[in-house]
């Protein structure tokens, strides 16, 4: 029975009666695995990368769409009730948020029936939702993908050593299943680091999209309650 130690950190090898400390870097943990190992790495190194990317690119976006002036549906109830469209929709323009272009929609439908107005809100609220989870659809891939990667990792370390222990003439030695277990250990690992990092940048860029689409949903009710009401 071969017994597996742990990976640690630091080794202490005792050569001629003195004590010798081996460490182990993350580079020579990565490149122990050879060359199977480290293309899957690398792979895996650039799924991070766009994982990074498009969280912090969705984050500033929503940011930026979910500011909106406090008092930007009162100007605007005030500019329909006096009559003045055109002051609304400039006001909608300077604002150049999905509120205020779902706002500016309904204002250039304005004489037409309510469910018109209404229908026209949501088309264009669609769009405006699409937008907003531009590439979204992308972290939830590399969630699920980052692991699967990481897991043919695994299997091609497992079969780089049982190929080696074959060939290595029912000798068993550490150092011959060493490549195809760094593989294995290094790629599952790296693998999940990724697939965590996916998730949950996923779900928090989902948590702050939802509370974009309520604030625009918020928003065209009040606008539609608006004027339904009776002059």
């Amino acid at each position: 029975m071969i017994a597996f130690s742990t990976i640690q950190d630091e080794v202490e090898v005792l050569t001629d009666g003195e004590s010798v400390e081996k460490t182990l870097s993350i580079i020579e943990l990565i490149t122990s695995g050879g060359t199977s190992g480290m293309v899957i790495i690398f792979i895996l190194f650039l799924l991070l990368i766009v994982s990074v990317y498009i969280y912090f690119e969705r984050i500033f976006a929503i940011k930026a769409a979910s500011k909106v002036d406090s008092n930007f549906m009162n100007q605007i109830k005030d500019h329909v009730s006096n009559g003045k469209i055109d002051s609304a929709q400039m006001l909608c323009a300077q604002q150049n948020s999905p509120v205020s272009r779902l706002i500016a929609k309904g204002l250039s439908r304005i004489g037409k029936p309510l469910e018109d107005i209404n229908t026209a809100i949501e088309n264009a609220g669609r769009l405006e939702i699409y937008n907003l989870e531009k590439n979204v659809s992308v972290l939830a891939t590399i969630s699920g993908v980052g692991p699967m990667i990481g897991f043919l990792g695994t299997v091609i370390g497992m079969i780089i050593s049982i190929f080696e222990l074959a060939n290595a003439g029912g000798t068993i030695q550490m150092d011959v299943l060493a490549s195809g277990l760094y593989t294995a250990m290094t790629t599952t690992v790296g693998g999940l680091i990724v697939g965590i990092v996916a998730y949950v940048a996923f779900n928090h860029v989902v948590g702050r999209t939802n509370k974009v689409v309520y604030q625009m949903e918020a928003n065209s009710i009040e606008f539609l309650d608006h004027l339904n009401e009776p002059i």
